[in-house]
């Protein structure tokens, strides 16, 4: 295939081929280097109309191609060059476990190397210097980086360029980084103590994050599980959800149970907590949901009657034709021609539509106890329904079809109670319930 360069004209689009793609990957990865022009020039050959619906389904695999090149062609000498030593010495690394005796990645890594830890060991000295509390994670933090930085040099050290041995002299940081780690936890210890002292929600929880950190650094704090048990129950938001009917008529208690029997779990997060029940009398609850029954209205039983007189023809047996002479006449064959009979049937159907419902309407609203203030109210509603159809007939039922006569063997039943009526909307209820809560979750934290 020929990989010649063909000729750009001006102002027309270009689509690279597979050929020019590997030239372009191949000398990418051999020189570890690309023109920062090259994306510049990537855009200028393409066309005016960039929106176009054709050119853009050409335009985004390209785009993504130049990507994927750009993003493994940052050399080691060119991180070093941006100041990115670490990075300088991570790539320098793994070009020296291909090859050892590299001489250009040499220098790069003790170069890179050098200048990282005189930056880091600088940055020690002022920390330490300031003489902040607080300064001791960082200077952990550090000391950390330079003994992972160490470790990586060392599993290609020693090195040998042009028969000189180059070593990287071994520095115990351990010792320092053991000390930093304890004076941190000390800082933390100390400073959530203080915040404790507040009386503040908001400061037991940042609390608890400061003694989970000393935890975190030296594991057996004394003391460190009391604290952390005392910071998250401090700073826990407790949300008491409860029924308040101020209706005329009484729920069951098992009604109101099976209202309130949401999925707590699913409502909890990290620093609220959900109850359905009062824990104990001395438990101070942040916010109220309070559940608000105001109007339950039942219907009397309704009995209404339809009455209605169906006529139907039916078959009654059969005549024989005569002919003009009064004798029976016959077919082709020689058999008497019959005709069907028909006559007329009728049955009253006499329905007694038995029916009841239940309205309860109220709402939910979110209280906040500090400062005491309502922060939403939703209102909620559900409805049940009774019905019962129930049919007798009075005449001949052949008149009837099918449905009409199913519902003959409907008879009337006892209407539900009104308690039973409220029972029945305890599905829906629960739902409008359920989703109202659920939305006002962002107000509670």
């Amino acid at each position: 295939m020929d990989t010649r360069t063909t000729e750009r004209r001006a102002g027309q689009g270009e689509v690279f081929n597979s050929s020019e793609l590997h030239v372009l990957i191949f000398n990418c990865h051999q020189k570890r280097e690309l023109p920062e022009f090259g994306i510049s020039m990537f855009f200028l050959s393409l066309p005016a109309p960039i929106f176009n619906n054709t050119l853009m389904k050409r335009l985004i695999p390209l785009v993504l191609i130049f990507t994927i090149i750009l993003s493994g062609c940052g050399s080691s000498k060119k991180q070093l060059q941006k100041g990115n030593y670490d990075a300088a010495i991570q790539k320098a690394v793994k070009q020296l476990r291909k090859d050892p005796s590299d001489v250009k990645q040499i220098d790069i890594l003790t170069q890179a190397y050098k200048v990282s830890n005189d930056q880091d060991i600088e940055r020690v000295r002022f920390l330490k210097m300031e003489g902040r509390p607080n300064n001791w994670d960082e200077i952990y933090l550090v000391y950390k980086s330079l003994n992972d930085r160490q470790s990586l040099v060392r599993t290609v050290a020693p090195l040998n360029a042009n028969g000189r041995s180059i070593d990287f002299p071994f520095v115990d940081y351990i010792p320092e980084m053991v000390n930093a780690k304890r004076k941190a936890a000390d800082f933390y210890y100390t400073h959530g103590t203080e915040l404790m002292k507040s009386n503040i929600k908001e400061s037991y929880r940042q609390a608890f994050a400061e003694f989970l950190r000393a935890k975190d650094y030296i594991g057996d704090y004394e003391g460190i599980d009391n604290k952390l048990q005392e910071a998250k129950y401090k700073g826990m938001s407790k949300v008491l959800v409860s029924i308040q009917n101020t209706s005329i008529l009484k729920f069951p208690r098992e009604f109101e149970e099976d209202l309130l029997a949401l999925d707590l779990p699913r409502l909890n997060s990290e620093w609220v907590e959900y109850h359905t029940q009062n824990l104990n009398d001395k438990t101070q609850y942040d916010y109220f949901i309070n559940v608000n029954v105001k109007n339950v209205a039942v219907s009397p039983d309704q009995s209404a009657q339809r009455d209605s007189v169906i006529k139907r023809d039916i078959e009654d047996g059969f005549s024989y034709v005569l002919d003009k002479k009064g004798n029976v006449m016959r077919d082709t064959l020689g058999n008497d021609i019959k005709q069907k009979k028909y006559k007329t049937v009728q049955c009253a159907l006499v329905e007694t539509i038995q029916s009841k419902a239940c309205r309860i309407e109220g709402d939910v609203e979110v209280v906040q106890m500090n400062p005491n203030k309502i922060l939403k109210k939703d209102p909620i509603g559900a409805q049940s329904n009774f019905e019962n159809i129930s049919s007798r007939a009075l005449g001949d039922i052949q008149a009837l079809n099918a449905k009409q006569l199913e519902r003959t063997k409907t008879a009337i039943v006892p209407f539900p109670t009104d308690i039973d009526m409220i029972l029945r909307c305890s599905e829906s209820l629960k739902m409008a319930i359920r989703g109202a809560i659920e939305n006002d979750r962002r107000y509670i934290f």
